[in-house]
């Protein structure tokens, strides 16, 4: 039987800005993410905040690490009346396709005010929310997802933080603006791991299948349909990995949705064993914190 499920909300532009080449990443043992707790409230597994756009609002966004870009609810875009600002080539978890884009002159955030924005304009009905909020608007902030108090803090990445003794971090490069963590393997395999927030179903491409079932009979795969931000669909197997490693923490028994998707060959890692962490897998944590700027994620196991 075909399942549907959304996934990877990731909005990626073809052309993301460039990034300064970052040092290979290393274990971390301190820090954690303190400030303005915003309520989220909770679409399956993702988290949604509420934001402000131009003094208005609020507006209900998904929190999306694995967004390059921030998204603007067609709808709302047009209620606004946000100018047009050409178009551009959307990559989603389905392939690519030219979207129409707007300006937004602020985006407000808790206390984080980001301007002049240029936003693809898609669907709410696809989004599942009124817009997105990508890694353009979080680039200095620390964003810690609690699951269990169903919060997203925000805190500007100037502010010093407090060691908490119960947090495993690990620094990760980056790479076209997000975070990935190389010190990760399935099973003996080596693998690069991109957390997504806002993807419900954590991905793993093809290259990864091969490394871990390799010598092995196949394993046993539900087919399942992955829906895009745009509304277009892919198709994957849903194969269950008997272990996943992220830094110190071992995680058993994880469903993983294996299927060449176009994100794996924008971050450079389609040939490579990689995996797109989406929130099926991060709930199973008490709190998961992103430092974009000092790039360290954070990950507090449940007692």
């Amino acid at each position: 039987m075909i399942s549907l499920a959304v996934a990877a909300a990731a909005a990626l532009l073809a052309t993301p800005p460039v990034v300064a080449p970052i040092p290979p990443a290393t274990l971390d043992d301190s820090l954690e993410v303190t400030g303005e707790g915003l309520a989220a409230r909770q679409i399956r597994s993702r988290m949604l905040v509420s934001v402000g756009i131009d003094g208005k609002g609020p507006y209900r966004f998904l929190v999306d690490s694995g967004a390059d870009r921030t998204v603007v609810g067609s709808g709302l875009a047009r209620d606004l009346g946000l100018a047009p600002a050409g178009s551009a080539v959307l990559q989603s978890v389905a392939g690519s396709s030219r979207v129409d884009t707007v300006t937004v002159g602020t985006l407000t955030l808790g206390r984080s005010s980001i301007d002049g924005i240029v936003a693809p304009a898609l669907a709410e009905a696809d989004l599942g929310a009124q817009g997105i909020v990508g890694i353009d608007a979080l680039a200095d902030q620390r964003l810690m997802f609690d699951f269990d108090a169903r919060t997203v803090t925000v805190q500007d990445t100037r502010v010093r933080t407090r060691f908490d003794p119960d947090e495993i971090i690990v620094t990760a490069r980056r790479r076209k603006g997000q975070l990935i963590l190389t010190q990760a393997s399935a099973g003996s395999v080596p693998i690069a791991a991109i957390v997504d927030t806002g993807a419900e179903l954590t991905m793993g491409n093809m290259a990864l299948r091969a490394r871990v079932f390799a010598g092995r009979s196949a394993p046993v795969a539900t087919p399942i349909t992955l829906v895009s931000v745009t509304g277009a669909s892919i198709e994957a197997s849903l194969v269950t990995l008997p272990q996943i490693r992220l830094g110190g923490v071992i995680l058993q028994d994880v469903q993983v949705a294996f299927v060449d998707a176009p994100p794996f060959a924008l971050f450079g890692l389609d040939r490579k064993p990689a995996i797109l962490l989406g929130t099926d897998l991060l709930q199973a944590f008490r709190r998961v914190s992103l430092d974009f700027r000092h790039r360290k994620i954070r990950f507090v196991l449940r007692r």
